[in-house]
């Protein structure tokens, strides 16, 4: 039977001497599958990204991403599993402006040793893969955001990873460029990508997922499949 590429266990976490931010979360996520995190600000979804990338580690419980025990990972070992693993998307892209479109992109695989050559490839296979790959000699600031959203999404499938993470995806973007990033993750998981996108935005959890996860103080509220609560 295929692991599941998310599969996290009884987890707690809390800051302080103040409410857990998470408790007792279980959450599994097979190979494959769209899932939204969705909830307000402070019920606990930023938590739970930030331990399924391994930027924090639970009190109690265990997390698992792609068969490692990310709980268990020191801070050279968080590090490479980033690299290797995920591939994470976040509201304000995060580019590089003194390198070029292309050069953002390849960026993840030179720093995980691949020669340049091959890594420029890649890069712009998948620029021309999102409909950018006129921009590759281009500089992020003369991209629109859309166009620069594009670009941080191929950074993120750089290394192939079994996961991507999206972290408000569309939060920095107008309507029109939003709704251009929900049909490109929608197409990313027609294409069989895993994909995990944590937003407060239900109607970007509706058109780019196939599964809705609700947290709620610090616990999954409802976990919504194909329109039918489970």
């Amino acid at each position: 039977m295929t692991l599941p590429v998310i599969d996290m266990r009884e987890v707690s976490r809390r800051y302080d001497d103040g409410p857990p931010a998470l408790h007792e979360v279980s959450l599994t996520v097979r190979r494959g599958e769209a899932v939204a995190i969705v909830g307000p600000s402070g019920s606990g979804k930023s938590t739970l990204l930030n331990l399924i990338a391994g930027l924090d580690r639970p009190d109690t419980g265990t997390v698992s991403v792609d068969g490692v025990r990310v709980d268990r990972l020191g801070e050279a070992g968080a590090a490479l599993y980033r690299r290797s693993r995920i591939g994470m998307v976040f509201q304000f892209f995060h580019l590089l402006d003194d390198l070029t479109v292309l050069d953002n992109v390849a960026l993840p695989a030179r720093l995980a040793g691949a020669a340049r050559g091959r890594a420029e490839r890649r890069a712009a296979e998948l620029l021309e893969l999102l409909g950018i790959g006129r921009h590759g000699g281009a500089y992020p600031g003369r991209l629109s955001g859309g166009e620069r959203q594009r670009v941080a999404v191929a950074r993120a499938l750089m290394n192939r990873p079994a996961l991507l993470l999206a972290d408000e995806p569309t939060g920095a973007l107008d309507t029109a460029a939003g709704q251009e990033v929900s049909r490109l993750l929608s197409d990313l998981h027609a294409e069989g990508q895993t994909v995990v996108v944590v937003t407060h935005d239900l109607a970007l959890a509706r058109s780019c997922t196939d599964r809705t996860v609700r947290i709620a103080d610090g616990r999954i509220a409802e976990d919504v499949r194909s329109g039918a609560a489970r």
